[in-house]
């Protein structure tokens, strides 16, 4: 049930974004997706990944597309994970829709199709996943604590940053995110009289705000290799 990718896979994929160029896609689709540009890379160049025939998933070599090397082999990528990205795209959009309408509670509604439906891996799912997962999740976390629902949406980052332990951008949006949380709830603590509370809210979003400065940094860093300067 997997494939190698060539130049088929690159028309469909290209039909999947629509008549609209690369780099007018929307940043949710860049981030959600970014083995997108690997692949057309690839497939522009005629050229097909392949795996161990053992299914470790690591490439190994690259053929020309329609070589009877990639016969033998198991293909990197998926239609598990071309799907859930689909469906992911779409969800999003269907999410869009429903905030366009001022319906947030249709748009939460939607978003936890994706978070608490069939994804894959399992238990264990690719890096991929987890990055859209855990923007997923962070989408909802501002959902639910903008409409006063604090620990929902506390519960939402902390499932988030589960997924997404490394120190990435998708960690460092959660803890911003995780920020935002705090600060609607320090003003609400504020406008019921809880100074004590308010404070304590305040010092967590603070303190939130701090580390996601400091892993975005981590990640610019890395990227630049020259120290960011």
């Amino acid at each position: 049930n997997r494939f190698c990718l060539g130049g088929a896979l690159m028309g469909r994929l290209m039909l999947q974004t629509g008549s609209r160029a690369l780099g007018s896609v929307s940043w949710r689709v860049a981030t959600a997706a970014p083995w997108l540009l690997t692949v057309l890379w690839a497939a522009g160049l005629g050229l097909v990944a392949c795996a161990e025939p053992d299914g470790a998933g690591v490439p190994v070599t690259a053929v020309p597309a329609g070589s009877c090397e990639c016969a033998a082999a198991a293909p990197v990528v998926d239609p598990a994970l071309l799907a859930f990205l689909s469906k992911a795209k779409a969800i999003h959009h269907q999410a869009d829709m429903a905030e366009e309408d001022q319906a947030p509670e249709q748009a939460i509604e939607v978003l936890l199709r994706l978070v608490d439906g069939p994804v894959p891996g399992g238990q264990e799912p690719p890096p991929e996943v987890r990055e859209v997962l855990a923007d997923t999740l962070a989408r909802l976390a501002e959902l639910r604590s903008a409409r006063g629902g604090f620990e929902a949406a506390k519960q939402d980052v902390q499932r988030g940053l589960a997924l997404a332990v490394k120190r990435s951008h998708y960690r460092g949006r959660l803890m911003e995110v995780l920020g935002v949380v705090e600060q609607r709830l320090h003003r609400k603590l504020l406008d019921d009289g809880d100074e004590g509370a308010a404070k304590e809210a305040k010092n967590r979003a603070i303190e939130a705000f701090g580390q996601a400065v400091a892993i975005q940094d981590d990640v610019i860093r890395d990227a630049l290799g020259d120290g960011g300067r």
